[in-house]
């Protein structure tokens, strides 16, 4: 019987999240607690790249964490970013995120379909004058840089945040009664293994959303009960209704 369930993500920032209509519909309690953070680069390191902002005429963002550092570090270092910046956003939800720093234009703010840079590639092509900049994490492959390079696209990437483990505080380690976890991310589960080191699994039933994140459970010696997305659970919490309605009777 599922009644606590830990959930390795942010608190979702709107009342109307599925997570709270699983509670009420299975009687369960959802904690969210990220096993890691983001952390952005201070100016000092970032300079260490020898990278100047201004000598870039468009910025290439893949996530919310790329807008915040980038425009944090421009604040840090006192440059302001030119009125004709152009964006680049891999999905319209990164693009209406960067309100929060500019004014909306849509001469200057593009965005993709597909959620992924394959899919924002087509507007940058047809600004191939554009040099442009692509702020990334300290961990990454060089998928971004090999479909510039394709389309022969002048561009450079650079570090501009990185992940860090989101350490368990003495009482939450007490604390540590789950009848399931969530992961969403192959560093949610390691950081399991480094804040708990003798875990063991037994009952404790463990989720994982995307076939790295699966894999990494695997690797790691725990059980897989629940994996999403397929193709009848394309979302984490409709795997996670059916899985409560098929154990939790």
């Amino acid at each position: 019987m599922i009644k606590k369930i830990l959930v390795s993500q942010p608190k979702p920032a709107s009342e109307k999240s599925p997570y709270y209509d699983i509670e009420k519909e299975y009687g369960v309690e959802c904690v969210f607690r990220p096993f890691f953070k983001v952390e952005g680069l201070s100016a000092k390191e970032f300079r260490q790249q020898k990278i100047n902002l201004l000598d870039y005429t468009a910025v290439v963002f893949t996530s919310r964490h790329a807008v915040d550092n980038y425009f944090n570090l421009a604040k840090e270092m006192r440059i302001t970013i030119p009125e004709d910046m152009k964006y680049f956003c891999v999905i319209e939800t990164i693009a209406l995120y960067i309100q929060k720093y500019v004014q909306y234009r849509k001469r200057k703010v593009f965005f993709g379909t597909t959620g992924k840079i394959d899919g924002l590639i087509p507007q940058m092509a047809r600004h191939k004058t554009e040099k442009y900049l692509v702020p990334l994490s300290c961990v990454h492959n060089d998928d971004v840089k090999n479909l510039l390079d394709e389309k022969k696209l002048n561009h450079t990437e650079c570090v501009m945040y990185r992940t860090v483990s989101n350490d368990f505080t003495e009482e939450e380690i007490e604390g540590f009664d789950y009848d399931m976890m969530v992961f969403f991310s192959p560093t949610g589960v390691k950081a399991l293994k480094k804040n708990f080191p003798n875990f063991k699994q037994g009952k404790v039933a463990v989720g994982a959303f995307g076939p790295a994140t699966a894999k990494t459970v695997d690797e790691e010696g725990l059980r897989l009960d629940l994996s999403a997305p397929t193709k009848e659970f394309p979302s984490m919490t409709g795997a996670l209704k059916d899985y409560l309605q098929k154990h939790n009777k």
